[in-house]
């Protein structure tokens, strides 16, 4: 962990678990799927422990919203008619090692981000949220989408390395090292104690 990175206030602190579904975690090979969601495990375990706020992120889309996807979007005007993705499905039900707490909150989503689609922002405006540590599937997707959201929103950011992952390897890599660093103090799990 760099020298400059800022310890967290856990009463203004939520970990957010983004997209860790059968349907997303599927797109990646069996190595890089069981480290994200055991050093997620990790992220959330710790979490709890230090009374962070939780948040739980799934993309699941009901037919009203399949049926509203413009022809427009490259990457979900594919998805009416597959039967991805679809809301009620176990496919996009949140992996069991990683279930919410009765007391966590659950937001779905439409999207890749986790806020252009959903009440986020005013959830953890409600609950005096000022910085969010992220884990998420996939790198390019999900955090890349909620990390430019965020930071236009003023949140201070930390993101898990090792608790996110990217069918590209090398995509993961170029985002961790080179893009989010801009935006974001880039962490691991193993650093989470010295954010307290």
């Amino acid at each position: 962990m760099r020298q400059d990175t800022p310890q967290l206030n856990t009463k203004q602190s939520a970990l957010l678990i983004m997209d860790f579904q059968p349907a997303v975690l599927g797109s990646l090979d069996e190595p890089s799927r069981s480290a994200a969601v055991e050093r997620a495990q990790t992220a959330l375990s710790w979490a709890r422990a230090e009374g962070l706020a939780v948040v739980h992120v799934r993309v699941a889309l009901t037919e009203a919203d399949l049926a509203g996807i413009s022809t427009n979007n490259r990457a979900f005007a594919g998805l009416p008619g597959t039967g991805m993705l679809v809301e009620g499905s176990s496919a996009c039900e949140i992996i069991d090692n990683l279930k919410p707490e009765r007391d966590e909150m659950v937001v779905r989503k439409i999207r890749f981000g986790a806020f252009s689609t959903t009440d986020l922002r005013t959830q953890l405006g409600v609950a005096r949220i000022e910085s969010l540590v992220l884990a998420g599937v996939s790198t390019s997707g999900v955090v890349l989408s909620t990390i430019r959201d965020a930071a236009d929103q003023d949140f201070q950011l930390f993101v898990l390395a090792d608790a996110c992952a990217d069918p590209d390897s090398t995509v993961h890599s170029v985002l961790v090292e080179r893009v989010f660093p801009h935006q974001a103090y880039v962490i691991t799990t193993p650093d989470l104690p010295q954010l307290i």
